[in-house]
């Protein structure tokens, strides 16, 4: 089942930012929030929250030159061009914690750490849906998963620690590659977080 317990709301339908001049950081991090994202979603859904690690493929490669022989050469090939070319690396033996805010502020990371990535699926309903939900919330939720306008998302968000930020949604009535909305502050909220677990 998806987690549905309290988060910051994410919009019922992906968007799209405009296309706007990125800096070498929000490109990178935009690439790796997308690989992230199109990985996740390979595992299908009603998944478990995921966590990744980000670093300077760049620089990684120098600390562990052995890194190399795990990574294809398209990858190796951008790495040597692009500075803020990214690499991520999944987290295991999350924090226990009942719910993704405490998670992410039980989460800190060492100075080698670039960046932190975070997938997570959400429940959302319409706005006049969501006000009518009861105050219970075993009732809520049984409300929530019974609700015909009830969409389930998948949300990937990505911070650096200069504050660059990329998020990416999928609905799962359009579970296509080609329909997943990406911009800088979709789930504004979220963000937050993620950037705080860098502070």
């Amino acid at each position: 089942m998806s987690d549905t317990s309290s988060a910051p709301a994410a919009p019922s339908t992906p968007a799209t930012t405009p296309a706007s001049p990125r800096s070498p950081q929000q490109s990178a991090l935009a690439d790796a929030v997308r690989e992230i994202e199109h990985h996740v979603a390979a595992a299908g859904w009603d998944a478990p929250v995921r966590v990744f690690a980000l670093v300077r493929t760049q620089a990684a490669l120098e600390a562990s030159p052995g890194l190399a022989d795990q990574l294809d050469a398209q990858v190796l090939a951008a790495a040597r061009v692009e500075p803020w070319h990214l690499t991520s690396v999944e987290q295991e033996g999350l924090p226990d914690a009942d719910d993704l805010e405490s998670l992410l502020a039980a989460l800190s990371w060492p100075a080698t750490v670039d960046g932190m990535a975070v997938t997570v699926e959400r429940v959302v309903l319409p706005p006049q849906a969501e006000a009518a939900m009861p105050d219970d919330p075993d009732e809520a939720l049984r409300y929530l998963m019974a609700h015909p306008e009830r969409t389930d998302v998948r949300i990937a968000v990505g911070a650096l620690r200069d504050g660059t930020a990329w998020c990416a949604l999928r609905a799962r009535t359009h579970d296509t590659d080609d329909q997943v909305g990406h911009g800088p502050d979709l789930v504004p909220g979220l963000v937050q977080a993620v950037r705080a677990t860098l502070a």
